[in-house]
């Protein structure tokens, strides 16, 4: 097999385009005395109020929700779609091309599959240099601090933490059975607030946002931009669907004059190359 294909095939299995018919299954958010539409997910929920478990209802697939990102995959190690795949493909290739200096991060990584796939790419290229940082709370998102962070007041991310959080020990899985867990991986556990000040990257060539909220944008954006070589990428997969997302990253540009053109990838993700 070419390594055009691997890529491309790797990029599908990654977002389970090769089996969108097994459908999604988002957490169920409703009004209150809203029912569900199965009578035995109603009583699972009522038997389930007050645990940690977050019930999730089977729908069938659409293929333009996949292409795009905006689905809940049930089994796929990545729901960025494969318009973001894409450009994560993109952003690296571009970057080992030009001999663009530095490491490759992603902050919030869910299942892995973004960071899996920068990994592939590495491999694919011949990279040695370069490690990719797999940086989580493995927890979940946290509660809004709306006293510090006003934008993220009334966001329920945290809510759904039992399908967010997802384990290093699982994501770490997730790398091995692709091949792809080794000592260019390298993990960076907790809070952005507390392991981004502090992580030990001297620079980076890809930069790839996905927290959701303002604090996790804005946190990874002050700790970890000013890093970001010249000839490098930011990319933000939040920026058109998380208000406070898309907030912090205007006010972090308007701060440092970043006047970069903000590209637009698909209704989700952005990105801009740094120029300056």
């Amino acid at each position: 097999m070419s390594d055009n294909l691997y890529i491309d095939l790797l990029k599908k299995v990654l977002i389970d385009y090769h089996r969108m018919e097994m459908g999604e299954t988002p957490p169920i958010q409703r009004n209150k005395g809203q029912k569900p539409r199965y009578m035995l997910l109603y009583m699972l929920e009522r038997i389930l109020k007050n645990s940690a478990f977050t019930i999730r209802e089977k729908i069938p697939f659409n293929r333009e929700r996949r292409l795009n990102g905006v689905d809940w995959p049930a089994y796929a190690d990545s729901m960025v779609g494969l318009k973001r795949m894409d450009n994560i493909e993109f952003c690296v290739n571009d970057t080992i091309k030009n001999n663009i200096p530095g490491d490759l991060i992603e902050t919030g990584v869910w299942r892995g599959g973004s960071v899996i796939f920068m990994r592939a790419l590495l491999k694919v290229a011949g990279v040695t240099d370069k490690t990719v940082w797999v940086a989580d709370s493995f927890e979940g998102l946290p509660k809004p601090d709306a006293d510090k962070y006003a934008a993220d007041k009334g966001d329920n991310h945290y809510v759904f933490s039992n399908v967010l959080a997802i384990s290093q020990e699982q994501v770490m899985y997730n790398f091995e059975k692709y091949g792809l867990l080794d000592g260019q991986v390298k993990f960076l556990k907790g809070w952005f607030k507390d392991t981004l000040p502090t992580a030990p990257i001297e620079k980076l060539s890809v930069l790839r946002l996905d927290g959701d909220m303002y604090e996790s944008t804005i946190n990874a954006l002050d700790s970890l931009y000013p890093k970001l070589s010249k000839g490098g990428y930011l990319i933000i997969d939040d920026f058109g669907v998380v208000p406070g997302c898309k907030l912090a990253v205007m006010d972090y540009r308007e701060k440092h004059n970043i006047t970069e053109e903000i590209i637009r990838i698909d209704d989700a993700g952005a990105f801009w190359k740094k120029l300056n």
